[in-house]
C-alpha cells in the first residue's frame, strides 16, 4: 500500500542567552526561567500595545500599570518554568537516564508546587499536579516526533 508523507522544515532564528553559574543544575534553571520569562512578558507586552492602539491613547499611568503587569507575568511564568527544568534535570541526574518519565514527574512535581502554593484544595492540587505531569509528557513526545 503506498504511503504519503508530509514533510517540512523552517528555519527560524535563535537567541541563546548563555549565563553559566558553575552548576548545570543552576544553569539549565536560569535559562529556563530567562527563556519564558521573556516570551510571558512579551505576550503582555503585544496584548497591552493592541489595547492602546485600539483606546487611541496612552498615559503614564497606563503604562506604568502595562509595565508592572509584563513584569509579574513574566517573573511568574519564568518561575514555573524554572521549578520544571530544574526538577526534571534532578529527576534525570537521580534516575541516571533521560526519558520521558523525567518530563512527567518534573511536571507532576511542579504543577504541585506551584499549586500548593496558590490553592489550599487538595482536590485542586492534586488536579493541577496530574494536569502539569500530562502536559509536560505530552510536550516531550511532540519534541520525539519533530
Amino acid at each position: 500500500m503506498p504511503r504519503t508523507a508530509f514533510s517540512s522544515s523552517s528555519n527560524c532564528p535563535r537567541i541563546d542567552v548563555a549565563v553559566d553559574m558553575g552548576n548545570p543544575f543552576l544553569n539549565r534553571t536560569v535559562d529556563g526561567f530567562l527563556k519564558i520569562g521573556a516570551v510571558a512578558a512579551s505576550r503582555v507586552a503585544a496584548e497591552e500595545t493592541f489595547h492602546f492602539l485600539q483606546k487611541g491613547s496612552i498615559n503614564k499611568g497606563n503604562f506604568e500599570d502595562a509595565l508592572k503587569r509584563m513584569c509579574k507575568e513574566g517573573a511568574y511564568w519564568g518561575t514555573v518554568s524554572g521549578v520544571y527544568v530544574g526538577v526534571e534535570y534532578g529527576m534525570e541526574r537521580v534516575r541516571g537516564t533521560k526519558d520521558w518519565k523525567n518530563a512527567m514527574l518534573g511536571g507532576a512535581i511542579t504543577g504541585l508546587l506551584i499549586s500548593v502554593t496558590s490553592n489550599n484544595n487538595k482536590e485542586k492540587v492534586f488536579k493541577d499536579a496530574i494536569t502539569a505531569g500530562a502536559v509536560a509528557t505530552a510536550a516531550e513526545f511532540i519534541n520525539y516526533l519533530t
